[in-house]
C-alpha cells in the first residue's frame, strides 16, 4: 500500500512488459478529490493492443486516455476503468464510491468533475463495467435500433454482450448474439439473449453490430445484413489491416458500414448530452445483478504485471477485475 504522499501505479515499460512504480501524490486542491482505488478492470481489446505496442503512430494522440502519463508505445501508464472511495474532497463526496476514467493506480487525485458518484444500488465491484457500458451505449446511439428490428451482434465479449443486452429490451426485436466460442452460450442464456454460432446465425438483418475484433467477424457481418441495412463497427484493429469482400453483395444491397468510437459522444446525442451525462447514464444501466456474469476473474493489483501479460495473450476472457488492498 502506498503512503500518504505516494501512489503505486501500473506502467507498461516496453511492449509486453509492465511493472508497478511508486510516484509522488500531491494533495488535492479546492476543485479536486483524492480517491483510494478499490477495483479497476482490464479493457481486453484496447489494453491488449497497447500493452503489446500495436497502436499505429498516426493514432498516438487520439488514443491518449484521461490521466495517461508517458507516451506510446512505452513507457506509458494507461487504463480507464477505476472504482474507488473518495478520501479527501468536498464533504458531500467523502466516503462515496466513484467511477473514474483513470489508469491502474492505488490512489490518485483528479478534478471533482471526473469522479462520478455511483448510484446507491450499484455495487462497486460491478461498476468496473462502466467504461464498457458507456461504449455500448454510445454505439447504440450510433446504431439507432428500432422497434421490431432483426439485430445481430457478432462477438460475445463484454461490449458485444452489453449491446445485445440493451437491444433485447426493445419491444419486438429479434436479437442474436453470435460467437465462434460455443461456451459463450451459457453467458447469453444467463442474460436471456439468443445465441448462435456464425454457421447458424440468421440473415436478412436490419442492423448488424460487429464487436468481435476479428476480420472474419466483420466479413460475416456483411453477409448477415439485409437490403439497405447498416453495419456498425465497434472493434478497433490497431495496426492490423482488414480485407473485406466489397465486390460481392455490398453494393447491390446498398449496405452502410459505419464506425462507432466512444471518444466522441455520438452525433445523434452530442447536441444534448455531455460526456459526464453519458457516463452517468451508463452507470445507471448497470444496476442489474445478472450483469455480474460479465466479470469472470479477479486478481490482486500487486500481480498486475504478470496478469496483464497473461490476459492479453489469452482468448475467451471477459472482464478481468483488479482488486486493491483497502
Amino acid at each position: 500500500m502506498s503512503s500518504e504522499n505516494t501512489a503505486r501505479a501500473f506502467w507498461i515499460d516496453a511492449p509486453g512488459q509492465g511493472s508497478i512504480r511508486t510516484q509522488p501524490l500531491a494533495p488535492p486542491g479546492p476543485e479536486e478529490v483524492q480517491v483510494r482505488t478499490c477495483y479497476s478492470a482490464i479493457s481486453r481489446g484496447t489494453e491488449t493492443l497497447i500493452f503489446h505496442g500495436r497502436v499505429p503512430e498516426s493514432e498516438y494522440a487520439r488514443m491518449r486516455a484521461p490521466f495517461q502519463q508517458g507516451d506510446f508505445p512505452a513507457p506509458v501508464k494507461y487504463g480507464y476503468s477505476s472504482v474507488g472511495m473518495v478520501e479527501k474532497g468536498p464533504e458531500a463526496l467523502v466516503g462515496r464510491y466513484v467511477f473514474c476514467l483513470h489508469p491502474h493506480q492505488d490512489r490518485y487525485v483528479v478534478p471533482t468533475s471526473m469522479a462520478m458518484p455511483l448510484p446507491e444500488t450499484l455495487p462497486p465491484e460491478r461498476a468496473v463495467l462502466a467504461a464498457n457500458m458507456e461504449t455500448a451505449l454510445n454505439g447504440l446511439w450510433d446504431a439507432a435500433p428500432r422497434i421490431g428490428d432483426r439485430i445481430a451482434i457478432i462477438g460475445a465479449g463484454v461490449v458485444g454482450t452489453l449491446m445485445a443486452w440493451l437491444c433485447r429490451h426493445i419491444p419486438g426485436t429479434r436479437v442474436e448474439l453470435i460467437d465462434v466460442d460455443t461456451s459463450r452460450e451459457a453467458l447469453a442464456r444467463a442474460l436471456d439473449i439468443d445465441f448462435s454460432t456464425p454457421d447458424t446465425a440468421r440473415g436478412e438483418c436490419d442492423l448488424v453490430i460487429h464487436a468481435s475484433g476479428s476480420p472474419t467477424g466483420l466479413q460475416k457481418a456483411l453477409s448477415l445484413a439485409g437490403q439497405e441495412a447498416s453495419i456498425i463497427e465497434m472493434s478497433w484493429f490497431g495496426a492490423q489491416a482488414v480485407s473485406l469482400p466489397l465486390g460481392e453483395a455490398f453494393h447491390s444491397r446498398r449496405l452502410t458500414l459505419r464506425a462507432s468510437q466512444v471518444g466522441t459522444v455520438s452525433p445523434a446525442r452530442s447536441a444534448r448530452r455531455t460526456h459526464s451525462e453519458r457516463m452517468m447514464q451508463a452507470l445507471s444501466l448497470l444496476e442489474d445483478d445478472r450483469l455480474d456474469a460479465l466479470i469472470d476473474a479477479e486478481s490482486a493489483f500487486e500481480d498486475l504485471p504478470d496478469t496483464m501479460a497473461r490476459i492479453t495473450t489469452q482468448t475467451g476472457a471477459l472482464c478481468h477485475r483488479i482488486r486493491y488492498r483497502f
